[in-house]
């Protein structure tokens, strides 16, 4: 009986915690199922060893967490590195690891699908210390043994990954406020299939681009005019609930990321307030080339 009480108190404890271990592992993993794959591996953990001697739960916990994390991420790289048979291609993967749709929308939401397309660029131990440090205010002394370096090169993984995330603008503050508004109206109006909101925001001789392999049989990868475009966009409207401002080669652009996985980029180009052009890129080795980073990190 006093085992089971024990037992009944940590997992107590533990529930107490949950939501923020969870936290933890989303950010780091980018995926609902696989970060309650790490939260589960977290309290087997915990069951193994008990609390005995253990004065911060909180911390001992995160610790653990981010390590099995660094462990998933490590073990992820290595598979791209490493394909065994024919892959799919990345612009048709989706996450699919049987989490809900809906909270799923809702947790990619709370951390931002531009973020989590950069974060899914970092290195396993770049992103570990980014997260842990810049967004749950772990010091650089207990994120060191976590990814096994110094405190010192652990603060340097930290930069490194929030000047990725960051990104560099190659225009001024001022400009590229005002190519988000016009991107952002552009994104609204997407979304509501509002045919005279994205003809408002629209150059009447607006140019659309796009691979061919996210259009549908027989479509021109190349169309010319407001209005055509516009009406190609509301027929196309269903990705833009997906889509999000991103900085694209350090000028404001868009990704389009279902569950926070990369599909898409939009290159745009903003002249006196209206899109002037843009062009969709899905082609796995032209998104490669790409430099993405998060406007609001």
């Amino acid at each position: 009986m006093a085992g089971q009480d024990a037992l009944a108190e940590l997992a107590e404890r533990f529930e107490a915690q949950r939501g923020r271990l969870r936290a933890v592992a989303y950010r780091m993993l980018g995926s609902s199922g696989e970060a309650d794959d790490a939260v589960q591996e977290t309290w087997l953990r915990l069951g193994r060893a008990g609390a005995d001697g253990v004065e911060n739960l909180g911390a001992w916990l995160t610790t653990v967490v981010s390590r099995v994390c660094l462990d998933m991420l490590r073990a992820r790289t290595a598979r791209r590195e490493d394909p065994v048979g024919p892959q799919p291609p990345d612009q048709a993967r989706e996450a699919d690891d049987g989490s809900d749709p809906e909270h799923e929308a809702l947790l990619v939401d709370s951390v931002g699908r531009a973020l989590l397309v950069v974060l899914d660029t970092l290195g396993p131990a770049e992103r570990v210390a980014f997260v842990l440090h810049d967004l749950f205010a772990v010091p650089f002394d207990r994120i060191a043994p976590i990814v096994e370096r110094s405190p010192v090169t652990t603060k340097k993984l930290a930069s490194r990954a929030r000047r990725k995330v960051r990104g560099t603008p190659v225009v001024p503050a001022a400009e590229l406020t005002r190519q988000r508004q016009v991107v952002e109206a552009f994104l609204t109006a997407s979304r509501e299939g509002d045919l005279s909101g994205l003809l408002a925001v629209l150059a009447p001789d607006v140019v659309r681009r796009a691979d061919p392999a996210v259009l549908p049989p027989g479509a021109a990868s190349l169309i010319r005019g407001a209005r055509a475009v516009a009406e190609e966009t509301v027929a196309l409207a269903r990705n833009a609930r997906f889509a999000a401002p991103a900085l694209v080669d350090g000028t404001m652009g868009i990704v389009v990321a279902p569950h926070g996985r990369l599909l898409l980029v939009l290159t745009v180009r903003v002249e006196d307030e209206r899109v002037t052009s843009y062009e969709v890129i899905a082609d796995p080795a032209r998104l490669g080339r790409l430099t993405l980073a998060a406007p609001d990190a």
